[in-house]
């Protein structure tokens, strides 16, 4: 192990710019206090728009990075002691065509749709930003950039837009409320950038120049934004947001039960303790609006993931739920809350100074004494602190305590979990070079092995124009225990080099954008050394300008099982094949998406070849989408897979035998955006493995900006009689209140 480490430290050694200037230092904008007031009106024709500097010069990132594009875009930028003020004017290359967008559902696909992204960074740190924007059509779209290129658009904040489409161009203009930002008080410095998708053209661009191979919000790349004087900082700044809740809900499949009738009320608040450090409270919170996830079919021996989209927990959650890595998260929110009440709860979060951010979180469930349930209460803690341009080092503390624990009634649940943790995140100036070094050390009640509670892992990654290569190491104890985290896999040492290298058509007429190779070798052993899992998979892939892509790709599986297994149905206990059984297979598919440029979209995707105990799979997947658009964006798709033949034995007799099944799950969406402040989306999914149907349709009506009334209905349902299990309907006001 000290060998990797080793290897590891002497990279970062030999590949971070310890000092290094801003890359796109010299693209500047110089703002100015606004002469007069400002209408958001989507017109730009207030006197105080003429008085400010022109920004222009789009330069293309795609399909090429060294011109400027041919669908340009002016921006003004201006500001009052309340609002920062942006004004864009994208002209279209293609005119009189209409725009192309999904639908007026606010925090829409980027790639689906005309649009134009603002990209701030206001300390300018290279790390941490906001995006606001719009699509040609107006529905907003806000989110939170972490670690210099991940993007969360589930934040939402209160904020204004307004735009117009004109045939030749479209105009977006915006006040955001120095309020909904978090910045350093006197910074005269912010990162600025401009990120614009024109469907039409097949032209993605940016003001600051940003190279092909990264996202449009790379903050490596951004512009400098020079003020006059530094920014206001709000003379208070305290949101409190109340919501009250009515509803029925009602469980069929228990004969002895009768219709609960919900009253409940709540508060969230959020208190900025200065410009850049903000405190959120929550009281008796409730998330019966939030979107209803995407179900899936299991056939995995591991959990799966599922994002967090709890507006209370997404602020600065990337100090939070990003430490570690994909697989290895010792912190994931979903886990508090998880089928109890939470009470109360309260995060500070944010910048202590340009250099070090703070995590504080203290949340408190309830107990369920039907389910001899304690009362529990989740604690952590987080510190990170810059290095060098745009590295990282941080530390993680998690204690997760039940409160009146009765070890003889609560055999289910531990009287604590605690975790410590140590990462460092290396991120070169250019964004060429990243990687992460990761410790991890669990404590619990339970006796163990305490050399088996830890965890090592690391990867680097070089992400060239043309070369791609990634190599990532992790070392699972078996005895480590997240208890507050997701950590599907425990007791192994994998090892995960990649490799793509991609080719760019020098033809302008060349539909394709890039195309080329990715090769992936995957291994793990177990803590006795022993090979268990091996995936070798050779894709190749086809990107092309309009935004389909077609990837094909082949690969062989091994696997020596560490526990018995059902491949037929993780969820199903009467069959299984045995622990430490070899199985071995070939397999081939493809992947294939259309382009979102026009009104008919669809995805499709199919898996042929072997599985485990001598059988086959075949599995094809489909998605078709169809938009009014605006107003309604539908979309309908499915996934089968068919098992066939495949040796187990049978869970009580013992006896072997050949088994087959199928699994079918259908997923329907529907958007109504009446305008862009009342939506109608409804979701109905077919779960064959999981033998349910789900019903759920909510409509949204935002009456005032942050503010918002929700009408949510829910069925589930036993498919073969289409019997109800359960149903609900909530009634929800929300008012977002400043002071």
């Amino acid at each position: 192990m000290k060998k990797y480490i080793l290897l590891f430290l002497l990279s970062v050694l030999g590949l971070q710019e310890i000092v290094a200037q801003k890359i796109n230092e010299a693209v500047q904008y110089h703002i100015k206090p606004a002469r007069g007031t400002i209408a958001i009106d989507g017109k730009l024709d207030d006197a105080a728009w003429q008085q400010t500097e022109l920004g222009k010069d789009f330069w293309m990132i795609t399909p090429i990075d060294t011109a400027q594009t041919s669908a340009q875009t002016d921006f003004r930028l201006t500001y009052d002691e309340n609002f920062l003020y942006i004004g864009v004017v994208c002209y279209e290359k293609i005119k009189h065509k209409g725009y192309i967008v999904e639908s007026l559902k606010r925090d829409f696909s980027f790639g689906n749709n005309d649009n134009l992204w603002v990209i701030l960074e206001p300390f300018n740190d290279l790390t941490n930003g906001f995006v606001f924007g719009a699509n040609a059509a107006g529905a907003q779209f806000d989110g939170i950039i972490s670690e210099g290129t991940n993007l969360n658009p589930n934040w939402d904040n209160k904020w204004h837009s307004a735009t117009q489409y004109l045939g030749d161009k479209w105009i977006f203009e915006a006040a955001i409320p120095f309020k909904t930002l978090r910045y350093k008080a006197g910074e005269t410095r912010w990162g600025l950038n401009f990120s614009r998708l024109d469907l039409k053209s097949n032209e993605k661009s940016s003001w600051a120049r940003i190279p092909k191979q990264f996202f449009s919000i790379t903050l490596a790349y951004t512009g400098v934004l020079v003020w006059d004087t530094p920014p206001p900082t709000p003379k208070s700044n305290i949101s409190v947001i109340p919501y009250i809740l009515t509803g029925l809900s009602k469980n069929y499949t228990d004969a002895s039960s009768n219709t609960i009738a919900r009253k409940d009320l709540g508060m969230d608040a959020k208190i900025a303790v200065s410009s850049a450090l903000n405190l959120d409270l929550t009281v008796n919170p409730d998330f019966s609006q939030v979107d209803v996830d995407q179900q899936v079919t299991n056939l995995d021996r591991f959990e799966l993931f599922f994002p967090e989209r709890r507006q209370f927990f997404l602020e600065n959650s990337d100090l939070f739920n990003n430490f570690g890595f994909k697989n290895i998260r010792p912190f994931f929110s979903r886990r508090i809350g998880l089928g109890v009440p939470i009470q109360f709860g309260a995060r500070l979060s944010g910048k202590i100074n340009n250099n070090f951010r703070i995590g504080l979180m203290n949340m408190q469930t309830g107990s369920m004494e039907n389910q001899q349930r304690p009362a529990q209460n989740f604690s952590t803690l987080v510190l990170q602190h810059k290095l060098f341009a745009r590295s990282s080092i941080g530390l993680m503390l998690l204690n997760k305590e039940s409160l009146g624990f009765d070890a003889n009634a609560m055999t289910n649940y531990t009287k604590f979990n605690r975790n410590i943790g140590l990462e460092y995140n290396l991120a070169s100036a250019s964004n060429l070079w990243t990687g992460k070094l990761l410790l991890l050390k669990s404590f619990s009640p339970i006796p163990a092995d305490a050399k088996d509670e830890y965890v090592q892992a690391m990867n680097l990654t070089h992400n060239g124009k043309h070369l791609i290569v990634q190599w990532q190491y992790e070392s699972v104890g078996k005895n480590y225990n997240p208890e507050v985290g997701y950590v599907p896999r425990v007791g192994y040492v994998k090892i995960d080099p990649l490799a793509t290298y991609l080719f760019y058509p020098k033809k302008p007429t060349s539909p394709i954008f890039s195309h080329g190779p990715t090769v992936e070798s995957i291994h793990f052993w177990n803590t006795q050394q022993q090979h268990t899992d091996n995936t070798n998979v050779l894709f190749y892939g086809f990107q092309m300008k309009d935004r389909s892509a077609l990837t094909l790709w082949t690969a062989t599986d091994f696997v020596r099982l560490q526990n018995k297994f059902n491949p037929i149905n993780p969820y199903a206990k009467d069959f299984y094949v045995a622990s430490q059984s070899e199985h071995s297979w070939r397999s081939a598919g493809f992947d294939y998406t259309s382009t979102p440029k026009r009104k008919v979209t669809f995805a499709l995707s199919s898996r042929v070849g072997g599985y485990y105990g001598e059988g086959t799979r075949t599995a094809f997947a489909g998605t078709v989408g169809y938009r009014f658009q605006p107003y309604v964006s539908l979309s309908v798709g499915g996934d089968y897979n068919a098992i066939r033949q495949v040796w187990v034995a049978n869970s009580t007799t013992q006896e072997m035998s050949r088994q087959s099944a199928n699994f079918l799950l259908v997923r329907s969406k529907i958007d109504i955006t009446f305008s862009n402040t009342l939506y109608w989306t409804t979701y109905f999914q077919y779960n064959e493995q999981q033998k349910n149907v789900n019903l759920n349709t909510r409509l949204q009506w935002r009456y005032k900006p942050a503010s918002d009334l929700f009408l949510v209905y829910t069925d589930n349902y036993v498919p073969e009689i289409f019997g109800i299990k359960d149903r609900s309907i909530v009634l929800k006001l929300t008012y977002w209140w400043n002071a």
